[in-house]
């Protein structure tokens, strides 16, 4: 129904050919930023150093639970031994102090626990808050007020002190990083994503296309998923982009409170928990998870923005415009009268210029009597 067909007009031809596929549009324009894909690169290989956590440690031979307790100054109060945090071809980036466990084992498996967890909570606040954004959109008036005021209720409520409350009350023989996934999906992230969604349901319903497949007989759902998720996708992708980051960062905020996951489970926000009075006697230990969570959340944040202008046409095509008028303002600027014929010697200036009053002399000279 929401296909489109270009037409070339030709002399005497016309031929209809589909349209341009809006993914090779995208992947020009996402390459055209250089800043987007240095945060693509530092992405892809944070996530494969998650995933070959296993096989990074077994290479340094270490593992990320075992105690070191001859790497640590016991008289210096659990400083580890020699300089730099103790970094050497047995430990690459040193030990933890007091335990003596290795700090890139526990990085490694860290980034493991840190971007499961906001991956995982980003899947469900999309999936959640599509679903209520559209069901929204094109329910009735009813169906509208009461899903957005539970909306507005879980927008309203504090993500902190709600995960408090619910992760004191869980069991602790249930799997904390799935936990922690479960809370920072259900009560922050989807509601704004719904909010999101029901607004350019209602811009995308009043629509000639989907008007057309309303009068058609189609279902409800059946305009949903074939008519309103295509145009859904930019601003969704977009947003879920935006979403890990701010998964991550609560992820960490909520293991420094002491509620997230917890030992001997390695994440980057514990590390940063067990780090704060470490940060004069041993920097590194508070430097390095620090450094990994301020480079995924920034790398997060820039593929996120370079995602909304390769897929916002109009943002795309308001910079080429702009450019362009520059560059020819430039070019009149630099070169004085371009563009206006400048007359040779010898020739004259108003020879071949037709007269605009000629024509209608001579006309009214031949209706004389």
């Amino acid at each position: 129904m929401s296909e489109v067909l270009v037409t070339v007009g030709t002399t005497g031809t016309d031929t209809s050919v589909p349209a341009v596929s809006g993914a090779p549009q995208f992947r020009r324009r996402l390459r055209a930023q250089r800043a987007a894909l240095v945060a693509a690169a530092v992405v892809a290989l944070l996530v494969l150093t998650a995933l070959a956590a296993p096989l990074l440690t077994a290479l340094e031979g270490q593992d990320p639970t075992t105690y070191h307790p001859s790497l640590i100054d016991s008289a210096r109060g659990g400083v580890p031994v020699g300089s730099l945090g103790g970094i050497g071809a047995e430990h690459w980036l040193g030990v933890e102090p007091q335990t003596g466990r290795d700090m890139f084992a526990r990085l490694v498996y860290g980034a493991r626990v840190s971007l499961g967890v906001s991956l995982g909570a980003a899947v469900v606040q999309v999936v959640l808050g599509v679903l209520m954004g559209v069901a929204a959109g094109l329910g009735n008036r009813w169906v509208d007020l009461v899903l957005s005021r539970i909306t507005d209720i879980f927008i309203a409520m504090p993500l902190m002190i709600t995960a408090l409350a619910l992760l004191a009350v869980v069991p602790n023989g249930f799997p904390r990083p799935v936990l922690v996934a479960a809370v920072i999906a259900l009560v922050s992230g989807w509601s704004m994503t719904a909010k999101m969604v029901r607004a350019q349901t209602l811009t995308l319903r009043g629509l000639d296309y989907v008007s057309a497949a309303r009068l058609s007989g189609w279902s409800t759902w059946r305009i949903a998923l074939r008519e309103l998720l295509p145009g859904l996708a930019a601003p969704v992708i977009t947003y879920a982009a935006l979403l890990v980051p701010m998964n991550i960062s609560a992820e960490a905020a909520l293991s420094f409170l002491g509620v997230g996951v917890q030992p001997p489970t390695p994440s980057w926000g514990q590390m940063l928990t067990s780090a704060d009075v470490w940060y004069q006697a041993a920097p590194q230990y508070l430097l390095l998870p620090a450094g990994a969570l301020f480079v995924t959340v920034l790398a997060m944040t820039v593929l996120g923005d370079g995602v909304r202008v390769a897929l916002d046409p109009r943002a795309a095509s308001r910079l080429r415009i702009g450019t362009g008028r520059r560059r020819e303002a430039r070019s009149r600027t630099a070169v004085p009268g371009a563009g206006t014929a400048v007359p040779s010697a010898g020739t004259d200036p108003t020879a071949g210029t037709a007269d605009p009053t000629a024509g209608t002399a001579v006309t009214e000279k031949e209706g004389r009597p």
